[in-house]
């Protein structure tokens, strides 16, 4: 699949294109107000907490999977149409914006990519900025889902013993279980292999080439033939991970529920340590 699209080929073909921003970062709540003060020509902001996860749980996770029927109808509302070419955009690498990517392929929207660069990499290459709110078209969009690979607690669980790559995309810190400060337990999955999703970006904030992703994975035990699994603290920058993991040329199953879910029940054990 396609993942990316980076900015020279949006200014040089946006026809048609619906653009979703998708501004979100954890403990913080002004990705609209970000939105509104500037933002690609045409951009629809998209809520990740309301329109990109269902209600959260200690049973499902701070974000799980939104019903299909409630993803569609927000696609709808972001002007999507059957056969609409959509591509992802936020402020910090698509490291939200890959949640948005994830789900509408999950839903079985063919044409999405991630904005390589996200906002820097269009100013950097000329485009402008609008402000204000984008209010566009509905869509008549049809999800019929199961474009993605989901894994359960258990499916993930049961990765490592069974010949699979379990990777944990988030913060080598909170891996390690020296700090976790959303979850009621610190640590990670036992078996699970620590890739955090920062290392799939260089230094401008752009997705590294397929060549140096396909190595790093490679190093964390993802050989040809390998199920990969990728969880995080609830399943957003893990869709990060899967998308760097496309580009390498690799399908990986995603686990909605991650950490956050896991850590919520007491009965799963939880390993510390490198």
């Amino acid at each position: 699949m396609r993942v990316l699209t980076t900015a020279e080929e949006l200014l040089a073909d946006s026809e048609g294109v619906v653009l979703l921003d998708v501004r979100w970062q954890l403990g913080r709540t002004d990705g609209r107000e970000q939105h509104l003060a500037g933002h690609l020509p045409g951009a629809v902001f998209v809520d990740l907490e309301t329109e990109l996860a269902g209600p959260p749980s200690a049973a499902e996770g701070r974000h799980p999977l939104p019903s299909l029927p409630a993803l569609q109808s927000a696609a709808r509302r972001w002007g999507v149409r059957n056969g609409s070419r959509v591509v992802v955009h936020d402020a910090t690498g698509g490291l939200a914006a890959a949640r948005g990517w994830w789900l509408l392929r999950w839903g079985g929207l063919a044409d999405v990519t991630i904005l390589d660069g996200g906002l820097a990499a269009w100013t950097a290459a000329g485009g402008r900025l609008d402000t204000g709110e984008v209010v566009p078209e509905p869509g008549d969009v049809t999800l019929p889902g199961g474009g993605m690979p989901v894994l359960t607690a258990d499916e993930a669980a049961a990765l490592p013993a069974g010949g699979g790559v379990l990777l944990d995309a988030r913060a080598a810190e909170r891996y390690r279980g020296e700090v976790e400060p959303v979850d009621p337990r610190a640590g990670h999955v036992p078996g699970a292999v620590s890739a955090p999703t920062t290392g799939n970006l260089d230094e401008s904030g752009h997705f590294r080439t397929a060549a140096v992703l396909t190595e790093r994975f490679t190093a964390l035990g993802v050989q040809p033939g390998t199920t990969v699994g990728v969880y995080c603290g609830s399943g957003v920058t893990a869709a990060h991970e899967v998308a760097a993991l496309a580009e390498a040329g690799v399908e990986a199953a995603l686990w909605p529920g991650s950490w956050s879910q896991w850590s919520n029940d007491p009965t799963r054990p939880v390993a510390t340590g490198p």
